[in-house]
């Protein structure tokens, strides 16, 4: 019987991605980006284990959403104290801060673990189109699009 692979965690290669959101779909650019995160996209991927990339998110703010959900999607926060539940739309979230909005789509997509909340720190989003990790050289990451879309 084989064994299955482990890769050792000092052979894990993780590599950076810078992706540009402007005018692209929600779920379709956070599916992809977790699954980077996640590692799924390589070889070495294990389901216990780390093996995922950085990705770096530029233009949080020029993400698009189809049908009414500009006006209809709502997020939804609370305090924690009695009637602290505050509501917000996707519209206003996106005017105060747009970085939120990738952010929670993404984090819905990764385990609801301690390995989730750890795949949850390699990523980072930025509203606008420059970010502080030049000195990683993050690549250039291809989200895939379906013929017929708009983007």
């Amino acid at each position: 019987m084989e064994k299955t692979y482990l890769p050792p965690q000092d052979s894990i290669e993780r590599n950076w991605y810078v992706v540009d959101a402007a005018e692209m779909r929600l779920g379709r650019l956070a599916s992809e980006i977790a699954m980077v995160l996640r590692g799924k996209n390589k070889p070495t991927y294990t389901p216990h284990m780390d093996t995922g990339d950085f990705v770096v998110v530029v233009n949080a703010e020029k993400v698009v959403v189809t049908g009414k959900k500009r006006t209809q999607k709502l997020y939804r926060r609370h305090s924690g104290r009695p009637g602290g539940m505050k509501t917000e739309t996707f519209a206003k979230l996106q005017d105060r801060l747009p970085e939120r909005i990738i952010e929670q789509a993404v984090k819905g997509m990764l385990p609801k673990n301690s390995l989730g909340r750890q795949l949850f720190t390699k990523l980072k989003v930025y509203a606008g189109d420059s970010h502080p990790h030049e000195a990683q050289k993050p690549e250039a990451l291809k989200i895939k699009t379906i013929p017929g879309e708009n983007n």
